[in-house]
């Protein structure tokens, strides 16, 4: 990449990273530490300088560091949150170099070959991220070497600057374990008198390989440069937006239309190759006095196919004010999901799709989430015995298993005038005197005891099936603990 020139890595470790974030949106003074439960105790995850003070380490029982300490002051660790915090790091990195990636969750390591020059050299720039970390409340330790290696081993150890040309000399005095090994292996070093990594380095190889494995001189060669170490970055999010500039403005539905299916053509071929699918759509389209206008679409489901995308939006267009004419379409889908490739079958069947674009054409007039569905619960109480549930948001489930039959309407408890275990024989509902014709059961439920519900404090319920003269079906219930007859619902 860049022929002739001595490559220059930087390693940026973050050794308070967790407490930093922290700290940044917290005043605190005094001692402060994070933590997390480990092995079954609450221990320390991350500390600031003052608590490093009175002797508290990361990994001590947090009921340990309150005796040492009383002044202690704590929070719950958020290892999520601090791996989101490292990727803003990672991307406001990029303003040095745009070669930077990770190095484990506390650092991040840049190639700034070729870019030194452009912050007035390499110490110049270093004392520019050191500013710039110091005014943002975090505390970094930064080496600088010809390897990755090097660079890391310099950020945790000794922190500088290796000069350019011979990295031994700047590692030669630094414990072995800065050469990224495993505890294990830096304590057999240690004890066979390998402490340092020049005394390493001079030690013959072949035993090293027979008693380590190659793993050893590996980490060795590539901090001193004998093997190459490449800095992988991350890559940015894919971005789903198409826009599409016009040499004359436009303002028929036909030509909307027609532009429009060029974006969603371009944007479904970006989705495809990420194996996406759009679940809300957003056009914006200029007007050429810089007035936008936005059509915003909510699907059903995520697609990514252009035709029955491009129908969907057919409405929202013709609402649009074209003025004296729209110059720039630009289209983006703001909501994504995961929709994996699929076998194509003959015998598929299509009313699913005719289902979920109807539900995407009245969600655009009465919203998504008023379009709902019944789902089966695991219950046997009837209240609770199904769910509801957004249409555009769940899947419908045949997984109902009803042993006994349950009425089409269901409401609250309505108490009737009736005693005994039977149903009577005459009762009045809602100002209406019924007579018994049939009756079914009883069906027994009890209550759900983890459940505090005041509508079960009766006790038991025996369920009847009521057919009366009158033609009404009901669902009746009597609570033997707390003797009552009650009306809950109503067979069709």
């Amino acid at each position: 990449m860049f022929d002739g020139m001595q490559r220059r890595v930087v390693s940026l470790w973050f050794p308070r990273l967790a407490s930093d974030r922290v700290l940044r949106r917290r005043l605190v003074n005094g001692p402060f530490v994070l933590t997390l439960k480990q092995q079954n105790a609450n221990r320390i995850y991350c500390l600031n300088a003052q608590a490093a003070e009175q002797g508290l380490h990361q990994g001590m029982s947090y009921a340990d560091a309150r005796a040492f300490c009383p002044a202690l002051q704590s929070c719950t660790a958020d290892p999520q949150a601090d791996m989101r915090f490292l990727h803003i790091l990672r991307r406001w990195a990029t303003r040095y170099c745009p070669w930077v990636g990770m190095e484990g969750e506390d650092g991040l390591v840049l190639d700034v070959t070729g870019s030194a020059h452009l912050f007035g050299g390499e110490e110049a720039m270093l004392a520019d991220m050191r500013g710039r970390f110091a005014r943002a409340g975090l505390w970094v330790q930064i080496g600088l070497g010809d390897t990755r290696g090097a660079a890391w081993a310099l950020a945790r150890y000794n922190e500088g600057v290796a000069a350019s040309g011979n990295m031994l000399t700047a590692l030669k005095s630094l414990p072995v374990a800065a050469l990224r090994l495993d505890e294990k292996t830096s304590v057999a070093l240690q004890r066979m008198g390998l402490r340092k990594i020049g005394t390493l380095a001079a030690a013959p190889r072949a035993p090293l390989t027979r008693r380590f494995g190659p793993g050893l001189l590996l980490r060795l060669d590539q901090a001193l440069g004998a093997q190459p170490e490449a800095i992988t970055p991350l890559s940015d999010p894919p971005h789903y937006a198409v826009r599409m500039t016009l040499p004359d403005p436009i303002g028929l539905l036909s030509d909307v239309m027609a532009g429009t299916e060029r974006l969603l053509a371009q944007l479904c071929a970006k989705l495809k190759a990420q194996e996406m699918g759009a679940r809300k759509l957003c056009m914006t389209l200029r007007r050429v006095d810089q007035d936008c206008q936005q059509v915003e679409l909510r699907l059903a489901r995520p697609l990514r196919d252009p035709q029955r995308i491009l129908s969907l939006f057919e409405r929202g267009l013709g609402e649009i004010d074209a003025g004296f004419g729209i110059d720039q379409m630009r289209l983006e889908a703001t909501g994504v999901e995961a929709l994996p490739v699929q076998q194509i079958s003959h015998v598929s069947d299509h009313s699913k799709s005719r289902l979920d674009d109807l539900i995407t054409r009245l969600g655009t007039r009465v919203g998504l989430e008023n379009i709902q569905r019944f789902l089966p619960a695991d219950s046997h109480i009837p209240e609770r015995s199904f769910i509801i549930a957004a249409a555009a948001y769940s899947n419908p489930s045949s997984g109902w298993s009803i042993l006994n039959p349950r009425p089409l309407y269901l409401f609250p408890p309505e108490p009737i005038a009736a005693t005994g275990p039977h149903p009577p024989a005459r009762f009045r509902w809602r100002r209406m005197s019924l007579t018994t014709g049939h009756a079914t059961g009883p069906e027994r439920i009890a209550p759900e005891w983890w459940h505090q519900d005041e509508s079960w404090r009766s006790g038991l319920r025996d369920y009847w099936r009521v057919e009366t003269t009158q033609g009404r079906r009901l669902w009746l219930f009597y609570t033997p603990q707390n003797p009552g007859w009650f009306v809950q619902g109503e067979f069709a």
